[in-house]
């Protein structure tokens, strides 16, 4: 694996790490499952596959900014408005 991949590819596991920290089930649920999905492709090495992987772990921090972006506006819309209003 190039070097500029390996950094991209710590910085993703760095990044789902920080941002498992919120995660509904728990942290270390979590952590349990990233780690095994990247050991699962760590002897992958084909730059395109690679590149492919990373993808699709930017797309897996995208959809959890949105879940806890969700979570977030959901309880602050329960604090502020009753369901009588709806």
């Amino acid at each position: 694996m190039a070097n500029s991949l390996r950094g991209e590819v710590l910085t993703l596991y760095k990044n789902l790490l920080y941002l498992g920290r919120e995660y509904p089930k728990g942290a270390d649920y979590f952590r349990k499952r990233l780690k095994a999905a990247f050991l699962k492709n760590k002897d992958v090495k084909d730059p395109e596959k690679i590149k492919q992987l990373i993808a699709r772990g930017e797309f897996v921090i995208k959809e959890l900014e949105a879940l806890y972006f969700l979570r977030k506006y959901r309880a602050l819309k329960q604090r502020y408005y009753s369901d009588d209003n709806q």
